[in-house]
């Protein structure tokens, strides 16, 4: 099984943040960075698919976070901000 997957490697996303400057994806190899989310992220009751760009880049990236990864709470609100968020498709700034 591949190690990002398992997360055990450095550049595996491990984390998910959205402050005021936007989406931010975190690894062990290069901490926060920010990310650009793309129109086609879908956020569905059982998985949420974010496709997203890293700045500087055209390459288009996806990660898979499935409910049970999250409380149930969590992953609701997740899915709340990828569908009403006002700015979820803006560049990072």
């Amino acid at each position: 099984m591949p190690r990002q997957i398992l997360l055990t490697h450095p550049q595996a996303i491990r984390g998910l943040r959205r402050d005021a400057e936007g989406w931010q994806l975190w690894n062990q190899a290069r901490g926060w960075q920010p990310v650009q989310l793309r129109p086609d992220s879908l956020a569905l009751p059982l998985i949420v698919v974010l496709r997203y760009r890293l700045r500087g880049e055209r390459q288009v990236r996806s990660i898979c976070v499935p409910r049970d990864s999250q409380a149930a709470d969590v992953h609701r609100r997740l899915r709340v901000r990828l569908t009403f968020s006002r700015r979820r498709w803006a560049a990072p700034e």
